[in-house]
């Protein structure tokens, strides 16, 4: 599906659906999406990269890719992740990367829709390896908004990186905010 196509679509679902897309799309970012509590944060995340005119190589489990929905997740640019053995997907995605202009690569920082006690880190660790800034991205289902927020490269001092990500995501709600996994990440609690 061309990317007019796709654009057309994805604002004629928005509004239906009465949401709304805000902020600008960065060209090359690692995306932390928060809050994850739904499946349907899937759904308005693709609708907001497909509004943008981009494609995110989305992070998703690989028992998802069995059936019909793995042709489904692979044709929206998502990418099996063995939650195992994620590092030959990652230097894969890490390899294509240095080959292109604009790259996306959008993970759920919570990991699960239900609520945890911590974020995973890996969106922190692939931004310093790679020079890619993070970019939090959210859906905020009060205002029936998903969108682009911040951007911004670590500064290595990981609690106050940290403090930056908590202080955007405070006021944003997701669709089942018990599920919320506040942002806070198991190294904070070794650096701190």
């Amino acid at each position: 599906m061309g990317v007019t196509i796709r654009r057309g679509a994805a604002r004629v679902l928005l509004r239906a659906a009465r949401w709304r897309t805000s902020g600008e799309v960065p060209d090359s970012a690692i995306l932390v999406g928060a809050p994850h509590t739904s499946n349907w944060d899937w759904v308005l995340t693709l609708l907001l990269a497909w509004d943008s005119g981009v494609t995110i190589r989305l992070l998703v489990k690989d028992s998802l890719f069995k059936g019909p929905m793995g042709s489904i997740l692979r044709a929206t640019g998502a990418v099996s992740l063995d939650r195992d053995n994620p590092k030959a997907t990652i230097e894969a995605l890490l390899a294509e990367q240095a080959s292109s202009e604009t790259f996306l690569l959008g993970l759920a920082a919570e990991g699960t829709r239900s609520r945890g006690e911590y974020w995973k880190s890996g969106f922190y660790r692939l931004s310093q390896q790679t020079g890619l800034p993070i970019t939090l991205a959210f859906l905020d289902a009060p205002s029936r908004t998903v969108g682009w927020g911040p951007t911004f490269h670590p500064s290595g001092d990981l609690v106050a990186d940290m403090d930056r990500v908590r202080e955007f995501y405070a006021p944003i709600t997701g669709i089942r905010p018990e599920g919320f996994t506040p942002p806070r990440l198991r190294e904070e609690d070794a650096a701190g």
